[in-house]
């Protein structure tokens, strides 16, 4: 059976952004050989940021609930995966406790714990909407902090605790155990964690995808939409909210544990009210509803601050970090705090929004070209011109 013109013409149209997908993909593959150490962390911040984004985005963007706790939800992914994977240690009244069970069950525990975490505020985040349910989650952080800074023996308090290396059939993703090189490229702890970041991070994409193309992705956007208009349809709106708020913290979950094998030691002040503040920028820059814009969002909110304070000495007018003056940092989040106005201004769909401007003005061009009978007989042959 011959393939129809329209057939044809999708084929072509959804070929080249697979192609540049997996063009990225494969870029992203080869950095460990050629990145530094600094470089390769922050890259595998921006790989769990990934993660977490992507599961704020399916709360805020697709279902319309606004959250303010991811950061608590990713203490509780980073935390439980310490718990369950660490051992008890120290002396008394600096004692930690651990579970000391294998890091892979520590991981699919932790991100359950958050997925329980979130259906236990599911009943709250049902019921409430808009800013009234920002305010009721924003509750969630204030808890939080307070918990890990007092709940000493689990969390380490104010100092923290160490991270157990994550360790998989007996390899190890640590600088040893064992020993590996590959192409005379010394394999450490951030080069093993980059793949099996990057494949937690390709296949959170490919689910959060599907699940937008699936039945109930659509029934969230129905309940963004109108939660009127979604009961009419026959949709069940408090279940699908409460059902969203848990994808979404079981996401948080799993990015925390990346996070904490990542940087192999954490503290409460890295799960506080900013970093929700954070994420909800990569979703907005990025573009609220748009997987693939949630991605690109926490690519440039982490790697924006981290390559500025890489390269600030080659920016003149930033000082010294700490010094008190407009250093990286700051001036990084002036820079996506500028973006977020802009962004709500301007292009309300974010920089998915604006690639898909773009590729929409592309194709108008081609089409254009392809129609104007000037254009056609300009580009025969020579040949053809003189018969």
């Amino acid at each position: 059976m011959s393939e129809t013109p329209l057939a044809r013409r999708d084929r072509r149209r959804v070929a080249p952004g697979f192609l540049l997908r997996v063009g990225l993909v494969v870029i992203v593959m080869i950095m460990p050989f050629y990145l530094p150490t600094s470089l390769l962390q922050t890259g595998l911040f921006a790989m769990s940021a990934v993660v977490g984004a992507i599961g704020l985005n399916l709360l805020t963007g697709t279902a319309g609930q606004l959250s303010l706790a991811h950061g608590f939800f990713l203490a509780i992914g980073a935390y439980g995966y310490v718990y369950f994977a660490g051992t008890s240690s120290g002396p008394g009244l600096q004692k930690v406790t651990g579970l000391g069970l294998p890091p892979v069950v520590a991981l699919v525990l932790a991100v359950a714990l958050a997925g329980v975490a979130g259906l236990l505020f599911s009943p709250i985040s049902a019921r409430l909407g808009g800013i009234y349910l920002g305010v009721a989650s924003l509750s969630l952080v204030f808890i939080g902090q307070h918990i890990l800074f007092n709940a000493s023996s689990v969390t380490g308090g104010f100092s923290g605790r160490n991270v157990p290396p994550l360790a998989i059939l007996g390899f190890t993703f640590a600088d040893t155990h064992p020993d590996l090189s590959v192409l005379n490229v010394p394999f450490g702890q951030y080069e093993r964690l980059w793949y099996l970041a990057l494949a937690i991070a390709v296949g959170s994409y490919i689910f959060a995808a599907n699940v937008l193309r699936s039945r109930p992705g659509r029934a969230l956007q129905t309940v963004r939409d109108s939660a009127v208009a979604a009961a009419v349809l026959g949709v069940n709106v408090r279940r699908y909210k409460a059902a969203a708020f848990v994808l979404s913290s079981m996401y948080a979950g799993l990015a925390g544990v990346i996070y904490a094998v990542t940087f192999s030691h954490i503290v409460p002040d890295a799960f506080g009210l900013t970093l929700s503040i954070d994420f909800l920028a990569m979703i907005i820059i990025g573009g609220l509803g748009s997987v693939a814009g949630a991605a690109l969002g926490a690519v440039f909110v982490i790697g924006l601050p981290n390559l500025l304070l890489q390269y600030s000495s080659l920016v003149p007018f930033l000082a010294e970090p700490g010094s008190g003056g407009l250093d990286a940092g700051r001036f990084a989040r002036f820079v996506y705090g500028a973006l977020i106005v802009l962004t709500i201004m301007f292009q309300p769909a974010g920089l998915a929004g604006l690639g898909q401007r773009l590729r929409r003005r592309h194709r108008k061009t081609g089409a254009g070209q392809a129609g104007d009978p000037h254009i056609r007989t300009a580009q025969l042959p020579s040949s053809e011109h003189a018969t």
